[in-house]
């Protein structure tokens, strides 16, 4: 009974890229004229759906990539700490699969460029290009489906020497890399009824889980590779591009002296610091109604120290 229906079933199938319910295609098929039952058009919607897939499904290659070549990164939400969201900051080395997670409080520019000056300061130079997706702050818009840098993601990739490049619009697989990072990372990092961790009190606790996070899975086999990420890195290291020895000031905010009276005097307010940066130079910023404050810690990364409301 249903053959004579079976051409139209089968553009809706196409129209909906096989998306379209079997209940809503038999009411368009009884308003047609259609006396079969409903279980005959599950199974022809069923034969339909298998039948497009077929035609589109998509094929896959293994990547090979070459030392010195790809990073890719990309934002997952973190916890949240006394009540205030968090994100991860979460990059990876293609060929060597050394992994570098790093806890923010925003996604906004200046901490992405920070977020990438950590991370190629600790993985020890720059590669030849850093893929991610399509956010405003790398791709600010497409004409004729060719993308358009954010002017001042052109700057940073220029600054450290290397190219920023996002992949195919709404199609995350095509850096499987970074997402998978941010899968794992999320899973061991972030308190759920699965882990049973605890919440975390403070924004450092994060930052020490994470830490410790990426020295367990860096010095631990890989599955693929059946090596280890941290010893690949030291070859990979031999091919990356030299680090300049200064960030990009220009995304981090104004450059700031921390007085003997651990103050900064931002648009002639004064604003303290923790201890252990009097002399020592830093990076303000306005993020919405804060003032982010950003400098190098002893272990040569920056990250952000401090947090005022303006």
């Amino acid at each position: 009974m249903i053959d004579a229906f079976l051409e139209k079933v089968e553009e809706w199938v196409e129209q909906s890229k096989a998306t379209i319910r079997a209940d809503v295609v038999h009411d368009k098929l009884v308003k047609m004229g259609y006396r079969g039952s409903e279980r005959s058009t599950r199974r022809a919607v069923s034969t339909a759906k298998t039948a497009w897939k077929a035609g589109k499904r998509r094929t896959y290659r293994p990547w090979i990539p070459e030392p010195g070549r790809w990073l890719q990164f990309d934002w997952g939400e973190g916890p949240r700490i006394a009540g205030r969201r968090t994100w991860l900051f979460c990059a990876w080395l293609s060929w060597s699969r050394f992994r570098v997670v790093i806890p923010v409080w925003d996604c906004t520019l200046g901490t992405l460029v920070a977020c990438l000056d950590t991370t190629l300061r600790r993985i020890g130079g720059a590669p030849t290009y850093v893929l991610t997706d399509n956010a405003k702050t790398v791709t600010v818009e497409h004409i004729a489906g060719i993308p358009v840098r954010h002017p001042q993601m052109v700057a940073a990739g220029r600054h450290y020497g290397c190219q920023v490049v996002s992949c195919v619009p709404y199609d995350p697989e095509s850096k499987g890399g970074a997402e998978a990072t941010v899968r794992i990372a999320k899973a061991d990092l972030v308190p759920t009824d699965a882990n049973l961790l605890t919440a975390y009190d403070t924004f450092a606790e994060l930052a020490d889980a994470c830490l410790t996070w990426c020295d367990a899975v860096n010095s631990r086999r890989h599955r693929v590779t059946g090596q280890i990420p941290a010893d690949r890195l030291d070859i990979e290291r031999t091919t990356l591009h030299v680090l300049p020895i200064e960030p990009l000031a220009l995304a981090l905010g104004e450059e700031r002296l921390v007085g003997s009276d651990r103050t900064i005097s931002f648009n002639s307010v004064r604003y303290s610091t923790p201890p252990g940066h009097t002399g020592a130079k830093v990076w303000c910023r306005v993020v919405g109604e804060e003032l982010s404050i950003t400098a190098r810690t002893k272990s040569g990364d920056l990250s952000e120290i401090w947090r005022h409301k303006l």
